[in-house]
């Protein structure tokens, strides 16, 4: 066998070498069996950098994407202060959440370009998108049949645009430049009155009625969210990822836990998810499904958000993260520098996984200018060392002080030396610990020419690094030097 490891004998390594972890995951990771869907995660595998959009009418107040409506008592919910847009709501909830679900009525982002969205994203050198098609609050930014709080409804004024169904259009325009294509689906939906009744309440982000005593109204949710998913899956091409968020929608907790208060809802929220799952796949068979947060069969990878594991995990995975402070556009945000995502990127992929950078767009459809020139700078590093990060798998050691290690289907190991922020050049010396190259092989710095001799030094791979190459190598976020045949190929 010539390929890399198969994803079972990968867990089945780190498994061993995380007993730990493995035995005391909250929900444990259970290993996908479908010989489609395996296939389908390693070639996710493959793309390693993804591009996610947060995007809806909440853009126009420049606020978090649907939590400012959830009553919970946290920072993030809740009329936000110092916003000229909302200042007037801040003792006034419930004239806030009126204000917040007419957002709709005037939202027109008549520079909404798709294609400029999709060269953005592979300029930058990402393989993936996920797409918000509907978040917490439920506004779908789908032709849907389901409901009128849509972003074709004819109430929104861009409904009359020809790009009016915007998830459509960005599928479309994504897949024509060669992407994956995920699309991010919220399981609760807070405008919907089978899961916020208009008979109580609404005190945090849960249903707010028990369902057990009204199995008729959750059962109408259900309904209503597998029909949703069912055109999602149908009527917009080929999908590769279902990114299903709302993790507190499950069937996990058990009426006992329920009753002993050790579940974390307040009732069952059973969604059903054997049946989504199947309606999903005998539309897009092979699909990737992702029940964040949750566990079990239909969380095909795991998703740590805004952080990155100190440690590779025996299981898929994919750290998400915002390239700003913010997952939805907000005014004068403060991006990343470039450097600090590369490192970032290079260290998630030298642990396994991926890495999904979130933007977003601005209220009149455009990207931000600061978003877009990270991004150009980002995938000018991309464009030299994207070598050393595509089609990897982690190796060992993962990490040694300053590099990071990837390794190829052939054999070759990359050490990606990332520098501290004083270091514009390589260093003369470099002494890289770990796998050894073949006896005999040239080694070089992506982005040079250069062959470069080399020694072993003990454990250590030593290289003395000509003026030249330190001067000509492009980066100065992260080198990547490429150690031919470190790992024998798999026999």
């Amino acid at each position: 066998m010539k390929t890399m490891l198969g994803i079972s004998t990968l867990l089945l390594g780190l498994l061993a070498a995380n007993p730990a972890r493995a035995q005391h995951e909250e929900h444990p990771y259970v290993p996908e069996t479908d010989p489609l869907v395996v296939r389908k995660l390693e070639q996710w595998q493959d793309w390693k950098f993804g591009f996610m959009m947060h995007w809806g009418p909440y853009s126009q107040w420049g606020i978090v994407e649907s939590w400012s409506i959830c009553s919970e008592d946290v920072g993030w919910c809740g009329p936000p202060k110092g916003n000229k847009h909302t200042a007037r709501y801040v003792d006034d909830y419930v004239g806030y959440v009126k204000a917040y679900e007419q957002l709709p009525t005037t939202f027109d982002p008549v520079k909404f370009d798709p294609d400029a969205w999709a060269r953005v994203a592979k300029d930058a050198g990402t393989k993936y998108v996920v797409f918000t098609t509907k978040h917490h609050d439920g506004f779908s930014m789908f032709d849907t049949r389901q409901t009128d709080y849509r972003i074709t409804a004819p109430n929104v004024p861009f409904h009359t645009n020809p790009r009016a169904n915007v998830a459509k259009e960005v599928f479309d325009a994504f897949r024509a430049q060669g992407f994956g294509i995920g699309a991010y689906f919220s399981k609760p939906d807070w405008h919907s009155d089978a899961y916020w009744s208009p008979r109580w309440a609404t005190p945090n982000r849960h249903n707010n009625y028990d369902t057990r005593k009204h199995p008729d109204l959750w059962k109408r949710f259900v309904k209503f969210t597998h029909a949703q998913i069912g055109e999602l899956t149908r009527d917009y091409g080929a999908l590769d990822i279902l990114w299903l968020d709302g993790g507190w929608v499950r069937a996990r907790d058990t009426m006992d836990d329920i009753a002993q208060g050790t579940a974390g809802v307040p009732w069952p929220q059973d969604i059903d998810m054997p049946g989504m799952a199947a309606l999903a796949r005998r539309n897009q068979p092979g699909l990737i499904v992702v029940d964040r947060a949750v566990g079990g069969r239909y969380e095909n990878y795991r998703t740590p958000e805004q952080k990155i594991p100190d440690e590779p995990l025996p299981y898929p995975w994919e750290t998400c993260m915002t390239l700003g402070d913010s997952w939805s556009y907000t005014p004068n945000d403060n991006y990343k520098p470039a450097r600090q995502v590369v490192q970032m990127l290079v260290d998630v992929v030298a642990k396994g996984g991926n890495y999904l950078l979130n933007v977003g767009p601005q209220p009149d459809g455009q990207l931000p200018d600061e978003a877009v020139q990270r991004l150009r700078e980002i995938g000018a590093w991309m464009q030299v060392n994207g070598e050393a990060i595509y089609a990897s798998r982690a190796v060992a050691p993962y990490r040694a002080g300053k590099f990071r290690y990837t390794r190829l289907k052939n054999g070759d190991v990359y050490a990606i030396y990332l520098p501290d922020a004083k270091e514009k050049r390589l260093p003369a010396k470099l002494e890289i610990p770990g796998p050894a190259p073949r006896a005999g092989t040239q080694l070089a710095v992506l982005g040079s020419d250069a062959a470069l001799a080399w020694r072993r030094d003990n454990d250590k791979t030593v290289l003395d690094v000509p003026e030249g190459v330190r001067k000509d190598t492009a980066g100065a976020y992260a080198w990547a030097i490429r150690l031919p045949g470190a790992m024998q190929a798999a026999p």
